[in-house]
């Protein structure tokens, strides 16, 4: 033991010796760039025009293969949606195995097969990848397209539509498409309720026979295996796939705005603002300038230590995460730089978007900018090397794009070519902030007054991407409608004043997730003004608000704060059963339109709260609050699915969102002047 403490002792102490020598002021020496070795590939073609890529990776006893079917764009018009569902139908029971047989057969293999309209994948153990081929190939060259399968389908897809209707991002995402490429482009069109309706099994079949055909199809297979055995497995199962003539179109080609322009589309039940500022290029893998613009990118919002997020969450604190991107295309390349804000900032969002666009254009980037995001790059390139299906997919591109051989070769080379002169002409190039579209998605009542007041005119759209006319900010207030009378409307719609007057105590628990934990908040509260509100997750106190009439504190992980000021008076003075009994001395500001109906916005202090124009239930709340760093925060609160509780009706559903958070909370327990004691409010 002795001889193992020296000999220790002996190691720590030579550590700080070598440790004493190196001079950490300095940066150490970069080394030489590394050389990158890439994976072989080999490469053949079927008879049929199939191209086949293999490389083999001898780490892990497994294989997988990956086909592409590399059609051009094509416009699908009326009956748009129907590759999606050719996709989805694919696999699901060929000629010769039923549905259930296959997927049982998979399962029981342990593997994975996939379809798309775009191609397959299948993955399993080396020893039962034959098998598996067989079944991806069955499912390409012999799927049965039946009317039970494509019914079930149709329905899939209506709901999806359905669900996605009030989806703010969702339908942001669809129209930056539509008005970057047009509504009779292949990238601009999208699936409706009218478009599926209109498909029929035999669309479906007629576009399987027309467009999916081995000529246009590359089929990577990477793995444990044997190139000649695959060769002839490959052949075997493939040769008789017919080829096909696919037919061609003529696609318009998307054009820029002549001078920069906001889009607006609006979402009454926006909570923040999803702005995109697009713009079309010509941008192909392989061109001059490829690397220059991958480089400007990067630095203007690549990732978190970009200029975006720099600017509009780490300095502003606008939104969680401000980005941009450039696509490369054969067809229809664009760039874009997002952000998803606040509903009260989006006026100042779209100016320091526009400022870090103007910027990099017109100033050039510094050399340690420059040397960074080279760094990032080669350091992606040299991991994603290493990955095994690297090789293949590169050997796929220079396929597909006509690149040279040794093109991913000189990739190092030619990144660590571009120099601060072609970032900025690159940036010139491609990022057209003077020649772009600011499509901006969100709540107009809230954000247009502030939109109007800059140097963009606005041009307003519907959910589709049709010209429409500017929203209505608001609705004249029905002459003799006060604020009492919307209160009295709401007491007498859960129930009437005197069930109400009769409440002395509730008891009200509920549960929600956040992030997959499971949330439990219990709520009590005693007239006049007692409350208490306590949050466990999983079985532990989170955190705890209690107000006795007269004090009051809050406590959070061992924390305690007492309640003091204006949250103290405020709590003194409010209602703690029906809150809303103090709302008769607010304000009656708008009728606003809210999911589809009207709805009368009454001001107090700082809440507004909304009630239903026609049945007088309160529907959502907004309060004012103010962060730790004095920035003001609009908080939503909503109301639904009111049940009634010994003849009063509650909401059992009550949804909060912060930034980007979503808590939905669902009643388990109301109790009405039981379950509430003193000893609750200490």
């Amino acid at each position: 033991m002795r001889t193992k403490i020296l000999s220790l002792i002996a190691i720590v102490t030579l550590s700080f010796a070598l440790n004493a020598q190196i001079d950490r002021s300095k940066m150490p020496k970069p080394g030489p760039d590394p050389v990158v070795k890439l994976g072989k590939a080999e490469k053949f073609t079927l008879d049929n025009g199939m191209t086949v890529i293999m490389v083999e990776n001898h780490k892990l006893p497994r294989a997988s293969a990956n086909l592409t079917i590399d059609n051009k764009p094509f416009f699908e018009g009326e009956i748009a949606g129907v590759s999606s569902m050719m996709g989805s139908l694919l696999g699901r029971g060929t000629t010769t195995i039923s549905k259930n047989d296959f997927n049982e057969k998979v399962d029981y293999l342990g593997a994975s097969v996939n379809f798309s309209s775009r191609g397959a994948f299948a993955s399993s153990l080396k020893r039962y990848f034959p098998e598996v081929l067989a079944l991806m190939a069955d499912g390409i060259k012999n799927s049965q397209f039946t009317q039970e399968e494509f019914d079930k389908e149709v329905k899939v897809t209506l709901d999806g539509i359905k669900s996605g209707e009030k989806s703010v991002t969702n339908i942001a995402r669809r129209l930056e498409n539509v008005l970057t490429y047009g509504k009779n482009h292949p990238f601009g069109e999208f699936v409706t309720k009218a478009s599926v309706n209109k498909i029929t099994l035999e669309n479906v079949k007629t576009f399987y026979n027309t467009y999916y055909k081995p000529n246009n199809g590359y089929l990577i297979i990477e793995g444990d295996i044997n190139p000649k055995e695959i060769k002839k497995l490959v052949e075997e199962l493939f040769n008789d796939w017919a080829k096909g003539t696919i037919p061609s179109q003529d696609i318009p080609k998307p054009t820029n705005v002549s001078t920069t322009e906001i889009n607006f589309v609006n979402m009454p039940n926006a909570v923040q603002s999803e702005i995109a500022i697009v713009n079309n290029i010509d941008l192909k893998l392989g061109d001059k300038d490829y690397y220059a613009a991958l480089l400007a990118n990067q630095i203007l919002g690549g990732g978190g230590t970009a200029r975006l997020f720099q600017n509009l969450r780490e300095d502003k604190a606008y939104t969680y995460g401000s980005y941009s991107s450039v696509s490369q295309s054969r067809d229809a390349a664009i760039f874009k730089a997002t952000a998803s804000v606040r509903n009260m900032v989006t006026d100042s969002s779209v100016v320091e978007l526009q400022k870090e666009i103007t910027k990099i254009r017109y100033q050039k980037v510094s050399a340690e900018e420059l040397k960074n995001v080279k760094e990032k790059y080669i350091g992606s390139f040299v991991m994603d090397v290493q990955k095994p299906r690297t090789a293949a997919n590169y050997a796929l591109n220079i396929a597909r794009y006509n690149l040279p051989s040794d093109f991913y070769a000189n990739y190092i080379e030619n990144i660590n070519a571009v120099t601060i002169e072609d970032v900025q002409d690159a940036a010139i190039k491609y990022f057209k902030g003077d020649k772009a579209r600011i499509i901006i998605t969100g709540k107009g009542i809230e954000v247009l007054k502030n939109l109007e007041k800059g140097d963009y005119s606005i041009k307003y759209f519907d959910k589709e991407g049709n010209p429409t006319v500017k929203p209505a900010m608001t609705m004249p207030i029905p002459e003799g409608l006060t604020a009492e009378k919307v209160v009295n409307k709401y007491i007498e719609a859960i129930g009437g004043k005197e069930k109400v007057i009769a409440v002395k105590t509730v008891m009200m628990v509920s549960n929600a997730t956040i992030q997959g934990t499971p949330l439990l908040m219990t709520m009590k509260a005693s007239a006049p003004n007692k409350t208490s509100q306590v949050i466990s997750v999983m079985g532990t106190v989170f955190q705890k608000a209690v107000f006795d009439g007269e004090n009051g504190y809050e406590e959070s992980r061992g924390q305690r704060r007492e309640m003091e000021g204006d949250a103290l008076e405020k709590a003194k003075s409010g209602n703690a059963l029906f809150e809303d009994l103090g709302y008769t001395a607010g304000e009656l500001v708008r009728i606003e339109p809210l999911e589809g109906k009207n709805a009368i916005v009454l001001k107090y202090l700082d809440k507004e709260v909304f009630y239903d124009m026609a049945t007088g239930l309160k529907v959502k709340a907004v309060e004012t609050i103010k962060a730790p760093n004095g920035k003001e925060i609009k908080v939503p609160t909503t109301f639904s699915d009111y049940k009634a509780v010994n003849g009063i009706l509650f909401p059992h559903a009550v949804g909060q969102k912060s930034g980007p958070m979503d808590l939905n909370f669902t009643m388990s327990e109301i109790k009405i002047n039981e379950g509430v004691t003193d000893e609750d409010f200490k």
